[in-house]
C-alpha cells in the first residue's frame, strides 16, 4: 500500500540515415536557430523522451518562418527528412504519434511541400521488394490513415500504387504462409501480417475520398483491376479454413465493403447481398467482374463460416441508419436474421458460436436503427409477437447458461435490444402494461432462481418498465433473491439484479414524493429482508450478502447505516449469538465493518463514539462465532484511508485478539486473519510516514486534526512497541511441537511484517524492522520449522528467511553451518518422504545465504566468476547452486550403483528420490535463462540426464510390472523365496495384452531350483547385514518400501527432466554457446517420457511423469526449431497407430484404465496453441471416435477400450475447454452403444466415459441431490447444443421401449435404458415450450411412458422424472387424465403392479411440475385440477385394501396428498366448486 513511483515511459530514440544526417549538418546555421539545427540536435540525442520535446518545437518554428513568407530549400529538405523520420518509426513508438500530431498543425503555406515530400517517401516505401519488410510498409499506410492529414493526402495521391502494393502483399504473404505449413511460429507472424493487411485495405477504401465514383471508371483501368484483385483475394480468404478466423471475419467485412463500393446502381446492392446469403444469385443478371471475383460465394456450397462472416459484413458495412436503403434494405435485414437462425442450429464450434452471438447482437442493433424510421410492415415483423422475436428469445433462453461468459453477455445485449425493438413497434403505448411485456415478465418469474439468465433478463426489464411493476407481480422478490445468495455461483448475478432494482425503486419513490417519506417504504422493501438474513441466515448466505449486497446498498443510500445500526443495537442484547449463530451482534459488526471499509465512517472515533460502544467491540472480539470475531477485527483493521492513525486502544484490542486466535483450525479463518493484519501493518507503515513528516516539520496541532491529538514521536514510539510486542508473541508461539495452525498463522504474519516493513533504502525512514528483533534463538526457531511435516510451514519459514537481511547468518558459526549441511545431506537420503523436502529447503537456505561449508568449493572448477557489482549476489547463488548439485549428483551416482546390485537394500537404506528432489528444488530457485557459468553447467546437465536415465532403469521394472503394489513379499525364507520367484517370472514387464485376452494360470510346481535363488537371497542378506552393521541393525524390506522408493524416484526424475526443459535455454544450433540443452537431449527426454508413460502401470508414476511431459510439450510448441515443433505431432500419430493396431503382443496396458496412455495423449493435445485451428485435436478425436464405436470383431476390443479411456481423459481436461464440446455428441453415442457390449471391459470404460460426459454437459455436481436443478438444462437448450443426439436418443429410446414388458412375460432389462433415462431426467421444461422449437419433444413421450413399465424400480422412477420436460405445461392436464384412464379398474382380472406403479409415478411428477409452474392461482388452474380430481376419484380403489400392493397404494396416496394441497389452495381462493371434491377424500 506504499506510494508507488510512476513508471517511466520508455521511448525508442529516432535515428536517420547517414546521408540525411550529412544534409542536416550542411543546412544547420551557426546560431542553431533554423529547422535543420533543431532536427540535428534532436537526432543526436539518445533519449526518446527528450526527442519528443524537440519534435514539439518544429511547428512553432515553421510558424515563424511562415510569417516571413519563405519556403526555402532548407525547409524543403527538412520536410523531406521529417517524412523519412516518420516512416522509419515503428507503429507503437510514441514519437510517431507526437510527430503526426505536430504536423497536423503545419502552416498552410508549407502543406504542398510537405505533401510532396511525404508522397515521395511513401512511394519509395511502396517499391519495397522484400516480403519480410512488407509489414512495416503496411503499418505506415495504416498510421498515415489514422488522424494524420498529410498521411491521408499522400495515400490518396498514391491510391493506385497503394492498392497494387496491398494486392501484391496479400498474394505473396499467403503464398509464403503455405510454404511454412507446420511451422507455427512463422505462420503465426505471417497470418498476423495477412490480418493487418486486410484491415488496412478496408481502412483505405473507407477513408480515402476517391472511391465514391469508382464505378464510373473504365473496367480496364489499373485501379479497377486492383480492386477486383483484392475482392477476389478476400473471397478466397473467406472460404479458406486454414486461415485464422479473425482473418476470415475481416475478409467478410472487406467483401461487402468492396461490393458496396464497386457495384452500380447502389439501390440493387441489398438484393445482390441477399441473393448471396440465400444461395440464389442469378448469374445472368450480375456483372462479369462480380462473377469473376465472387464465384465462390454464388453457389449453394458456401461454407458456414463464410456465410456467417458475410452476414457480419452486411450488418457492419452497410448503412442502416434512418432506413436509407428503403424496403430492399428491410428485406435484406429480415433475410440476414433468417440465415443467422439457420446457422445457429448448425454451428457447434465454440469460436464460431461466439462470432454468431456477436453478429446476432449486431443485427438487433441494426434492426433498432431501421425501426426508428421504418415502414409499418417491418414493425409487424419485429414486434414482440412476431416469429423473429420468438426465435430471438429462444436463442437467448438456450444460450443464457452457456459456459462461455462472453456469449452469455451477448444474450443479455440481445434481450435488452428485443425490449427496445418492441418499444419502437408499439410507439406510444405504455410498455409496462403491454401484453407481450407482461407475459414475458410472468414467464421469467415462473422460472427457478438457479437459472443465471433469469437475473440478467429481469435486470433489463427493470430498466425498461420499472421495478414497481415487478414488485406488484411478486412482492417478496427481494427476499426470494436474498435466499439464493448462499450459492456462490449465483451471488454476482443476484447482487447485480438487487442493485438494479433498489436503485430504480429509490428513483421512482423520490419522484413520487417531495420529502423524505419515501425512505420508510424503501427500508421495508430492501433493508428489512437484509437484516433478517444477517441475523438468521446460514453462514455462506450471510458472508455473500455482506460481501456483495451490503456495500452496494450502503453506496446507494449511506443514510441507511444509522437505521440498520439502531435496529441491531436494540436486538444485540437479546440476540448476542452463539457458536452456530452470529445473532444481532454479528450483524452489527458486519455492517460497521463494511461501512468503515467503504468510507461511510469518517474515522474510528465516529464508530466508537456515535454508533457502537467499546464494550460491544470487546464482546465481538471474544464472541463464540469465528465470523463475528473476524468482522470485529476487520472493523479495527480496515479503513478506506491508508494513513488513518491506529489508536492505543485499538492496538491493545488487536494484540489481545492475536494471542487467542493463532491456532484457529479453519484455513479460511486463518487466511482472513492474516490478510486483515497485513492491512493493519500497511496502515501503520503509511501513517508512520505522515507522522515522520509532521515530526520533521514540527507542525502546530489543531484540535480537529486526528494526527495532532498527541505528539507524532509518541505515536511512533507506540507503533514500535506494538510491533515488537506482536513479534515477541508470534515467536513465543513457534515453540517446538506447536500445532500446524499456530505455525501457519505466526509465520504468515511474520512474513507480512517483513514484507510491509522492508530494510530502509535511500534515507527512507521506517517505523519498524523485523530483523532488529531477530537473535540466534529466533533464527534457530525458524530453521527448526523446516522439520515440520507440513510443506506449507517449510515454505513460509523459507520465504521469511529470504526476506530477512543476509547478515542474519552471522549468528551461526562455521561449525553450525557444517552441521546444517551434513544434516541436509542425511535427510536427503531418508526413507521418510517429507525429510527430503526438509533437506531441499535447508540446502536452498544455505545456498542463498552464502553459508555453505568451504569444503564444497572443490566441486567448482572455476573459482572466480567475472561479474559486475550488481550481479555479484546472483553469481554467488549460481556458484553455490552448482556446487551443491555436483555434490548431490556424486552421492546419487554412488547410490544408483549400489541400487543396481540390490534394489531392496536401496529401498531400505537410501531411497534415491530424495537426492533428485533436492537437485530439482535448487534448480527451480535459480534463474537458468541468464547463467554466468554456462560452460560449467553443460557437463553437469549432461551428467544429470544420464544419471536420471540410470535411476529410471533401476526402478522401472517394478513400476512397469502388472502388479507393482505387491511385488516384493516381506519374508525371505526359502519357501517364500520360491513363491516369490514364481511370481516374479509371471509379472515381469515383458507382459503383454495376452493377459487381457486370455487368462494366465500359475502352474503348480513341486520343486524349484533353489540353488541360485538361495545364493542370491544370501547375498542380499549379507549386504543388508553389512549395511546394517554400520547402523547397528538390519532392515526388513516390505513391498510398500520398494514401491515407494520406485514410484517416487520415477516422479522426481520426471519433474527434474520437465524442469530442465522448461527453465534451461535451448541451443539454437549444434555447438552453439547460447544454450545448455541440445536438440538431441530434448529428443531423448521426449523418448524417455513416451516410454514410461506408455508402459508404467503405477498411477503415481505415470501421473507425475505426465506433469513433466506437459512442461516438455509446452516448450516444444514454442520452440523456433521446426523439427522440434513437429515432434508432438509425430508422437501423437505414432501412439494413435499403436492404439489402433493393439494386438496381444502390444506393450500398451489395456487394464488400469489404459494406465498412462490417456495422460500421454492428453499432454500432447493440451499444449497445442488454443488460438490456432487445433488440428491435432480434430485428427485425434476423429480417430478415437471411430475406434470407440461398436466393432464387429469381438476378439479385438482392446483398441475400443483404449479409445474409450482416452476420450474420458480428454473430456475431463478443462484446458481443452470449449474446443472439446463439438465432440460431446459422438462421445455420448459411443458411451451408450458401448454399454450394450458383451465384453465387460468395454462396458466398464463406457460407464466411466458416460459419467464424465454427464459432468461435462451439465456441470460439476454442486450438491448432494443427484438431480439438483443446478445440474440440469432445458430440453431446448440441450438439443440445440447437441442436435445430433436428438435422433440418436429417440432411436435408442424406441429400441429400449420395445423390449420393456414383453408379452411372453420374460424379464428383459435393456442395458442402455438407465443411461438414456439418466440423460433425459436431467432436462427441465423451457420457458419457450409451446411457442417455437425446431425440435419437438412430443416423439419422446410415448417411449418414456412405456419405459415406466420396466421391471426395475429405479428405471420406473427415472422414467417418471424424464417425462416432465417432454410434456408442455398446458398439455399436462390432458396427459395426466390419459395416464389415469390407463389404470385398471377394480373389476379387472389381469393387471401388473409394475405398470400401475410406473403410471402413478408419472402422474405424481407431472402434477408436481404443473403446480410448481403456476406461481399464482388462476381460474384455469383450478378448473384443470378439478377435472383431474374427478379422474383420480374413479381409480380410488388403488388407495384401499382392494389393492394388495403396498408400493402402488403408497404412491397413489402421495398423488392424493399432492392433489389435495392444490385443491386446498383453490378452496381458499373463493372457489366453492372445489369443496365437494375435497370432502370426497374424507372417507379415505
Amino acid at each position: 500500500m506504499g506510494v508507488k513511483k510512476k513508471k517511466e515511459m520508455q521511448v525508442t530514440a529516432l535515428t536517420i540515415c547517414h546521408q540525411d544526417l550529412q544534409t542536416l549538418r550542411a543546412l544547420a546555421d551557426v546560431e542553431g536557430k533554423n529547422l535543420a539545427s533543431l532536427l540535428l540536435h534532436c537526432v543526436q540525442l539518445t533519449d526518446g523522451v527528450s526527442q519528443i520535446r524537440y519534435v514539439k518545437q518544429i511547428v512553432p518554428l515553421l510558424e515563424k518562418a511562415d510569417k516571413n513568407g519563405t519556403c526555402d530549400s532548407t525547409i524543403r529538405s527538412c520536410l523531406d527528412i521529417l517524412a523519412g523520420i516518420y516512416l522509419c518509426l515503428s507503429l507503437k513508438n510514441p514519437l510517431k504519434k507526437v510527430l503526426a500530431s505536430s504536423l497536423n498543425g503545419l502552416p498552410e503555406f508549407f502543406l504542398s511541400e510537405a505533401v510532396q515530400s511525404f508522397t515521395s517517401r511513401l512511394q519509395e516505401e511502396l517499391n519495397t521488394a522484400d516480403l519480410y519488410s512488407y509489414r512495416k510498409v503496411i503499418d505506415n499506410i495504416s498510421s498515415c490513415m489514422e488522424n494524420f492529414n498529410l498521411g491521408r493526402t499522400s495515400v490518396s495521391n498514391l491510391l493506385k500504387n497503394v492498392l497494387h502494393f496491398l494486392q501484391k502483399s496479400l498474394i505473396e504473404i499467403s503464398e509464403e504462409n503455405r510454404k511454412f505449413a507446420g511451422n507455427r511460429i512463422v505462420q503465426t507472424q505471417l497470418m498476423n501480417d495477412l490480418l493487418v493487411c486486410t484491415r488496412v485495405s478496408v481502412m483505405v477504401v473507407q477513408k480515402v475520398q476517391g472511391f465514391q465514383r469508382i464505378h464510373l471508371n473504365i473496367s480496364s483501368s489499373p485501379m479497377w483491376q486492383n480492386m477486383c484483385g483484392l475482392l477476389g483475394i478476400f473471397t478466397k480468404f473467406l472460404s479458406d479454413d486454414d486461415l485464422l478466423q479473425t482473418i476470415q471475419s475481416t475478409s467478410g467485412l472487406a467483401v461487402v465493403l468492396f461490393i458496396k463500393t464497386m457495384f452500380h446502381p447502389p439501390e440493387k446492392i441489398p438484393d445482390l447481398i441477399s441473393s448471396m446469403l440465400l444461395h440464389s444469385v442469378d448469374c445472368t443478371s450480375v456483372p462479369e467482374w462480380f462473377l469473376n471475383c465472387c464465384r465462390r460465394l454464388c453457389g449453394a456450397d458456401v461454407p458456414q463460416p463464410a456465410l456467417l462472416f458475410l452476414c457480419q459484413g452486411t450488418l457492419t458495412m452497410l448503412d442502416w441508419q434512418n432506413a436509407r436503403m428503403g424496403p430492399r434494405g428491410e428485406a435484406l435485414l429480415l433475410d440476414t436474421v433468417h440465415v443467422l437462425f439457420t446457422l445457429s442450429s448448425q454451428i457447434k464450434e465454440s469460436t464460431l458460436e461466439m462470432f454468431l452471438s456477436r453478429i446476432l447482437a449486431s443485427w438487433t442493433n441494426s434492426a433498432i436503427h431501421v425501426l426508428e424510421s421504418s415502414s409499418p410492415s417491418l414493425k409487424d415483423s419485429l414486434n414482440g409477437n412476431s416469429s423473429i422475436v420468438k426465435r430471438l428469445l429462444e436463442y437467448v433462453y438456450t444460450h443464457w447458461e452457456h459456459p462461455l461468459d462472453a456469449l452469455r453477455h451477448q444474450t443479455k445485449i440481445i434481450f435488452r435490444n428485443i425490449l427496445q425493438m418492441h418499444q419502437l413497434t408499439i410507439e406510444n403505448s405504455d410498455l409496462a402494461t403491454d401484453h407481450f411485456i407482461v407475459e414475458l415478465t410472468e414467464s421469467l418469474l415462473r422460472l427457478e432462481w438457479h437459472i443465471k439468465g433469469k437475473y440478467t433478463c429481469l435486470g433489463c426489464l427493470v430498466d425498461y418498465v420499472g421495478v414497481e411493476h415487478i414488485l406488484a407481480l411478486a412482492k417478496t422478490i427481494p427476499s426470494q433473491i436474498l435466499e439464493v445468495m448462499g450459492d456462490q455461483s449465483l451471488v454476482p448475478y443476484a447482487s447485480d439484479l438487487l442493485e438494479t432494482m433498489f436503485k430504480n425503486h429509490k428513483s421512482h419513490l423520490k419522484s413520487q414524493t417531495v420529502d423524505s417519506a419515501w425512505i420508510d417504504e424503501w427500508h421495508d422493501t430492501w433493508v428489512s429482508p437484509l437484516l433478517l438474513i444477517l441475523c438468521e441466515g446460514n453462514l455462506d448466505q450471510k458472508s455473500y450478502v455482506i460481501d456483495y449486497y451490503l456495500p452496494k446498498l450502503l453506496n446507494c443510500n449511506p443514510e441507511s447505516l444509522s437505521y440498520m445500526v439502531k435496529i441491531l443495537q436494540t436486538s444485540a442484547d437479546a440476540k448476542t449469538g452463539s457458536y452456530n449463530s452470529r445473532g444481532a451482534l454479528g450483524a452489527l459488526m458486519a455492517c460497521l465493518r463494511t461501512a468503515r471499509a467503504h468510507g461511510h465512517l469518517q474515522s474510528a472515533a465516529d464508530a466508537w463514539g456515535n454508533l457502537v460502544t467499546s464494550a460491544r467491540i470487546k464482546q465481538g472480539l471474544i464472541h463464540q462465532h469465528c465470523q463475528v470475531r473476524l468482522d470485529t477485527l476487520g472493523l479495527l483493521c480496515e479503513s478506506n484511508r491508508s494513513t488513518e492513525i491506529i489508536s492505543p486502544e485499538e492496538m491493545q484490542w488487536i494484540q489481545f485478539f492475536i494471542t487467542y486466535n493463532l491456532n484457529n483450525p479453519s484455513p479460511g479463518v486463518r487466511q482472513q486473519i492474516c490478510s486483515l493484519l497485513k492491512k493493519l501493518f500497511c496502515r501503520i507503515q503509511e501513517s508512520s510516514q505522515v507522522l515522520y513528516k509532521l515530526e520533521q516539520s514540527k507542525a502546530k496541532c489543531e484540535p480537529e486534526n486526528e494526527f495532532t491529538k498527541q505528539h507524532p514521536s509518541v505515536s511512533l514510539q507506540q507503533y514500535k512497541n506494538f510491533m515488537s510486542s506482536i513479534c515477541n508473541g508470534l515467536f513465543e508461539a513457534l515453540f517446538p511441537g506447536s500445532s500446524y495452525p499456530t505455525r501457519f498463522s505466526a509465520l504468515t504474519i511474520l512474513g507480512s511484517m517483513a514484507e510491509v516493513f522492508p530494510v530502509p533504502e535511500g534515507g527512507v525512514q521506517t517505523v519498524y524492522q523485523l530483523s532488529h528483533d531477530i537473535d540466534i534463538g529466533r533464527l534457530e526457531t525458524l530453521i527448526e520449522c523446516f522439520t515440520s511435516t507440513f510443506e506449507e510451514v517449510k515454505i513460509l519459514a523459507f520465504d521469511l528467511l529470504m526476506k530477512l537481511p543476509k547478515t542474519i547468518v552471522q549468528f551461526l558459526d562455521s561449525e553450525k553451518l557444517q552441521g546444517l549441511f551434513q544434516a541436509a545431506l542425511e535427510l536427503s537420503k531418508s526413507t521418510k518422504p517429507y525429510d527430503c523436502v526438509t533437506a531441499s529447503y535447508l540446502l536452498n537456505f544455505l545456498i542463498w545465504q552464502n553459508a555453505l561449508p568451504s569444503s564444497l568449493s572443490a566441486y567448482l572448477k572455476t573459482q572466480q566468476v567475472a561479474c559486475e557489482d550488481g550481479d555479484k549476489s546472483a553469481a554467488v547463488v549460481e556458484r553455490n547452486t552448482l556446487m551443491v548439485i555436483e555434490c548431490l549428483l556424486e552421492n546419487l551416482e554412488e547410490e544408483i550403483s549400489q541400487a543396481e546390485n540390490s534394489l531392496l537394500q536401496a529401498a531400505a537404506s537410501f531411497p534415491m528420490y530424495g537426492r533428485v528432489h533436492c537437485i530439482t528444488g535448487a534448480l527451480q530457485k535459480l534463474s537458468l535463462n541468464s547463467l554466468q557459468l554456462a560452460n560449467e553447467w553443460r557437463p553437469v546437465v549432461e551428467k544429470l540426464l544420464l544419471t536420471s536415465y540410470r535411476l529410471s532403469a533401476v526402478v522401472s521394472p517394478v513400476i512397469q510390472s502388472s502388479s507393482p503394489e505387491g511385488l516384493i513379499p516381506m519374508d525371505t525364507d526359502s519357501e517364500s523365496a520360491s513363491r516369490l520367484q514364481t511370481i516374479l517370472n509371471e509379472i515381469q514387464p515383458r507382459d503383454t495384452n495376452d493377459y487381457f485376452n486370455q487368462a494366465k494360470i500359475l502352474k503348480e510346481r513341486d520343486s524349484f531350483d533353489l540353488k541360485d535363488l538361495n545364493a542370491s537371497v544370501r547375498s542380499i542378506d549379507a549386504s543388508a547385514e553389512s549395511k546394517g552393521s554400520k547402523e547397528g541393525k538390519t532392515c526388513d524390506v516390505t513391498a510398500q518400501m520398494v514401491l515407494v522408493c520406485c514410484w517416487r524416484s520415477m516422479k522426481e526424475v520426471a519433474l527434474l527432466l520437465g524442469t530442465l526443459c522448461q527453465l534451461l535455454p535451448m541451443q539454437s544450433a549444434p555447438e552453439s554457446p547460447d544454450g545448455s540443452l541440445t536438440v538431441e537431449q530434448v529428443k531423448e527426454i521426449g523418448d524417455y517420457f513416451k516410454h514410461h508413460l506408455l508402459q508404467s502401470r503405477h498411477r503415481g508414476a505415470f501421473e507425475l511423469a505426465y506433469t513433466g511431459f506437459v512442461k516438455l510439450t509446452e516448450v516444444l510448441n514454442r520452440c523456433p526449431d521446426v523439427g522440434l515443433q513437429k515432434l508432438p505431432e509425430q508422437w501423437l500419430q505414432n501412439v494413435l497407430e499403436e492404439v489402433k493396431c493393439s494386438d496381444p503382443s502390444s506393450k500398451l496396458c489395456a487394464t488400469r484404465r489404459s494406465a498412462g496412455i490417456p495422460f500421454y495423449i492428453q499432454a500432447l493435445l493440451a499444449s497445442e496453441p488454443k488460438k490456432g485451428k487445433m488440428d491435432l485435436l480434430k485428427i485425434t478425436m476423429k480417430e478415437l471416435i471411430s475406434l470407440a464405436g461398436p466393432t464387429d470383431d469381438s476378439q479385438s476390443t482392446v483398441p475400443q477400450v483404449h479409445a474409450l479411456n482416452i476420450l474420458r481423459a480428454l473430456f475431463r481436461d478443462t484446458r481443452l475447454g470449449e474446443n472439446i464440446i463439438p465432440y460431446v455428441s459422438d462421445g455420448a453415442k459411443a458411451a451408450i452403444l458401448g454399454f450394450t457390449s458383451p465384453v465387460w471391459a468395454v462396458r466398464n470404460s463406457s460407464t466411466l466415459l458416460f459419467s464424465t460426459l454427464i459432468t461435462r454437459i451439465f456441470g460439476v455436481k454442486r450438491g448432494k441431490d443427484e438431480l439438483s436443478k443446478k445440474n440440469r438444462m432445458t430440453g431446448s437448450e440441450f438439443f440445440s447444443r447437441f442436435p445430433e443426439l436428438y435422433p440418436f436418443l429417440l432411436k435408442q429410446l424406441e429400441a429400449v421401449a420395445s423390449t420393456v414388458d414383453s408379452d411372453i412375460g420374460e424379464l428383459n432389462r435393456h442395458p442402455s435404458m438407465f443411461l438414456l433415462l439418466l440423460v433425459l431426467g436431467r432436462l427441465y421444461p423451457s420457458p419457450m415450450d409451446g411457442t417455437y422449437s425446431a425440435l419437438s419433444m412430443a416423439p419422446f413421450v410415448p417411449f418414456i411412458m412405456r419405459c415406466g413399465r420396466s421391471p426395475v424400480y429405479r428405471s420406473r422412477e427415472m422414467a417418471a422424472r424424464a417425462l416432465v420436460p417432454f410434456v408442455l405445461i398446458d398439455e399436462i392436464p390432458n396427459t395426466v387424465r390419459t395416464l389415469l384412464a390407463e389404470l385398471p379398474n377394480c373389476t379387472d382380472q389381469h393387471f401388473r403392479q409394475n405398470h400401475i406403479h410406473g403410471t402413478l409415478l408419472q402422474v405424481f411428477h407431472l402434477l408436481q411440475a404443473f403446480s410448481d409452474s403456476k406461481y399464482r392461482m388462476n381460474t384455469y388452474l383450478q378448473q384443470e385440477l378439478a377435472d383431474i380430481a374427478v379422474c383420480t376419484k374413479a381409480k380410488l380403489w388403488l388407495a384401499k385394501r382392494q389393492n394388495p400392493c403396498l408400493v402402488t397404494r403408497a404412491v397413489y396416496i402421495d398423488v392424493l396428498f399432492l392433489l389435495t394441497r392444490c385443491l386446498d389452495k383453490a378452496a381458499k381462493g373463493s372457489q366453492p366448486a372445489a369443496c365437494p371434491l375435497l370432502m370426497s377424500w374424507v372417507p379415505l
